[in-house]
């Protein structure tokens, strides 16, 4: 922890100042609400996800405003690619009812997308020409998530026919 604090010592105001908006979304998203008698703590991100499907894919949208700000931060794409991998797994897991919900709640995808930042993996001026990679990234999740609903409703339009 004390090398995340040198990390962010050396870096310029802005920089500071946008590495700690982040921490604060990701905070907010993960750890926000206390669950009383305990240490546990939860985020919006896993509340919202208990709303079936809706609320997994709002709270990917909100964890993908994250990597937005990491690219503009100067993440570089390996960076970016691990930060999506953690938000695409909680996105696919969460879709599962309750035990998704457990997960989003467990997993904190937003967090450890702070930690893969801060752990040094930052490249100054890498934001530019990484933002392409995390815009051909958003193509292939829209694709998929769509690929995916379409599947999933295919299949129930075929056990519709199949019932009746």
């Amino acid at each position: 922890m004390e090398n995340n604090k040198n990390t962010q010592m050396q870096l310029p105001e802005k920089k500071q100042q946008q590495l700690a908006l982040m921490k604060r979304l990701a905070w907010i998203l993960d750890s926000s609400i206390a669950i009383p008698g305990t240490k546990f703590r939860i985020g919006l991100d896993a509340v919202i996800g208990l709303i079936p499907w809706v609320g997994d894919i709002v709270g990917a949208i909100l964890s993908f405003g994250i990597l937005v700000l990491a690219v503009l931060f100067g993440a570089s794409g390996w960076t970016v690619l691990r930060m999506s991998l953690n938000v695409g797994v909680e996105l696919l897991v969460g879709l599962i009812p309750f035990v998704g919900d457990v997960f989003d709640a467990v997993w904190k995808a937003n967090e450890r997308n702070i930690k893969l930042l801060e752990r040094g993996i930052i490249k100054p001026h890498a934001g530019r020409r990484d933002l392409l990679f995390l815009v051909t990234l958003s193509l292939g999740f829209v694709a998929s998530l769509g690929l995916f609903v379409y599947t999933t409703m295919q299949v129930a339009m075929w056990l519709y026919k199949l019932v009746l």
